[in-house]
């Protein structure tokens, strides 16, 4: 999922997220996947010594597992939507789902700017106030993560995860 192929099969499972696409024709140029995202919030704070008011940012990392954002394929502009991935955890109690969405809502309250990925640094990267969040739950998820993820009306997919074995590397012989 952290890279557009990926992301894209994974939007396919939850129709109303993939139709925010900018271009079906050229899906890969239109999502920017950011694993473990980071972004600089604005923090307003005193000075000390003169009293103003100051507002530097601060880097925070967000407590999703993939930030998605989508963009011009042709400008290559950041468009205003932003969908998080919050992949449920083995073991994880479902108010910890919930709490991590929650607190990617609280800390990007603010004015935010996000650390781009290499590639699209040249992308403005402010955020947006459209923010959707999508939960991945897995085969070994509890049925009750999925009944709380419904109360709260909250979108999600469950995925099957298949670890397949890489193929053997080959053994070549040295020449005598």
């Amino acid at each position: 999922m952290s890279n557009a192929p990926d992301a894209l099969a994974l939007l396919r499972d939850y129709r109303p997220y993939f139709e925010k696409i900018p271009s079906i024709r050229r899906p890969t140029d239109s999502i920017v996947p950011i694993p473990l995202p980071t972004v600089r919030v604005r923090q307003p704070r005193m000075r000390e010594v003169s009293g103003l008011l100051d507002n530097p940012y601060e880097r925070l990392q967000l407590s999703c597992d993939i930030a998605l954002l989508m963009c011009d394929p042709d400008w290559q502009i950041k468009n205003s939507e932003e969908i998080f991935i919050f992949i449920h955890r083995p073991g994880e109690e479902f108010s910890n789902l919930l709490r991590r969405w929650r607190m990617t809502q609280v800390a990007l309250g603010s004015e935010y700017l996000w650390d781009m990925p290499l590639g699209y640094e040249h992308m403005l990267s402010e955020g947006s106030d459209k923010k959707y969040p999508l939960f991945i739950l897995l085969e070994e998820s509890h049925d009750r993560i999925c009944r709380g993820l419904q109360g709260a009306r909250l979108p999600y997919i469950c995925q099957s995860v298949s670890c397949e074995d890489p193929a053997p590397a080959s053994m070549v012989e040295a020449a005598p």
